[in-house]
């Protein structure tokens, strides 16, 4: 696809300087821009590449004063991550995986229900009663289990394992090798110390529109359902234990791990390597810094939290600051004892 610099403009509501008639087909960083691409500033940390760019178009602020003379036509806008945004939608629908019928080489048991305007790939695998959606997509490898269910519109890429009775709702991405339904991590300790599996009977289901990083694991509760919510967007490398609950429209970062029975809230924000315990409660817009590890309930809402064991981010910012101070104050400390120590001795001589 390609299109014009005047296009553009007048799909982003902006103002545009240069040539109208440059031509786009791709979007790329400002440092890596070459002809027929078209880039974005909108941090000022990279303005200097705003004057050595070769994009052939550059969305900017509306308030964007160059200091040198600057190479693409430019269109002003007032959002510029909001409109870079729209138009990498616009170009990623270049990228369809959207071929409606079923591989050869796909096994699909009679007994399965799948769309007819549903894509199904090569060595994909569907098990007696599942179910697939409207315009589903699933392609090379994804597994679907004995009795699951995959929603309109939702997109199975390679190597997708949804299992047994298991859902995922409508307007769903996720990302290669996530498992979803893998037993949940459950084991009872014997008096010698071996481990007896406790049945993870369960299954896991997914929302609407919820979108899933590669590699991660929504492990299926031991009874009743490990759910995420409608809205949610979990990054990859991220474990979601047993009975796990996540709200709707929270974002979890890389590498998190959740214990098992945890109640996430709604519109939370959680950065990358958090670890939360088991049992406990998330309260709605909590904000957890990356590397944090929570070991309480947090019933509060709209508080943010940082550290491990966490506590709340403002006490953890002032209590750093004290921290790398910490040798100076020892140093402070033992030479104010040296003088207390001083002057209790003059005390003593005065005797």
């Amino acid at each position: 696809m390609q299109v014009s610099a005047q296009e553009l403009c007048e799909m982003l509501e902006g103002t545009l300087e240069g040539d109208p008639d440059v031509l786009v087909s791709k979007a790329a960083k400002i440092e890596e821009g070459d002809t027929g691409s078209i880039t974005f500033l909108a941090n000022p940390i990279y303005e200097r590449f705003a004057y050595t760019t070769k994009a052939s178009v550059m969305l900017v602020d509306r308030s964007f004063e160059p200091k040198q003379p600057v190479a693409p036509t430019l269109i002003r806008v007032d959002d510029v991550y909001g409109s870079i945004s729209f138009l990498l939608d616009k170009f990623s629908a270049q990228l369809s995986f959207k071929n409606p019928g079923i591989h050869p080489s796909a096994v699909i048991d009679p007994s399965a229900k799948v769309a007819g305007s549903a894509t199904i790939g090569p060595g994909v695998i569907i098990a007696a009663d599942a179910i697939i959606g409207e315009d589903a997509i699933l392609l090379a490898q994804v597994y679907v289990g004995k009795d699951a269910a995959v929603g309109a519109r939702t997109l199975l890429h390679p190597g997708v394992r949804v299992a047994h009775e298991c859902r995922v709702g409508a307007d769903c991405i996720i990302h290669s090798n996530v498992v979803i339904g893998g037993d949940g991590f459950g084991f009872k300790r014997n008096d010698d110390g071996s481990y007896d599996k406790v049945p993870q009977v369960g299954n896991a289901i997914v929302g609407n529109d919820v979108e899933i990083g590669a590699n991660t694991s929504v492990d299926r509760a031991t009874m009743g359902s490990t759910i995420i919510h409608d809205g949610v967007k979990l990054d990859s490398l991220i474990q979601i234990a047993h009975n796990v609950e996540v709200g709707e429209n929270t974002v979890i970062a890389a590498q998190t791990g959740i214990a098992g029975s945890t109640r996430i809230g709604k519109n939370c924000l959680i950065g990358g390597q958090v670890g939360i315990v088991g049992h406990i409660t998330i309260a709605d817009g909590t904000k957890i810094q990356a590397q944090s590890g929570i070991t309480r309930a947090i019933k509060k809402e709209g508080l943010a939290f940082h550290g491990s064991p966490a506590f709340a981010y403002n006490d953890f910012m002032r209590s750093h600051v004290v921290f790398k101070q910490l040798p100076d104050l020892s140093k402070t400390v033992h030479d104010l004892q040296k003088q207390v120590e001083a002057l209790q001795q003059q005390l003593d001589d005065q005797k």
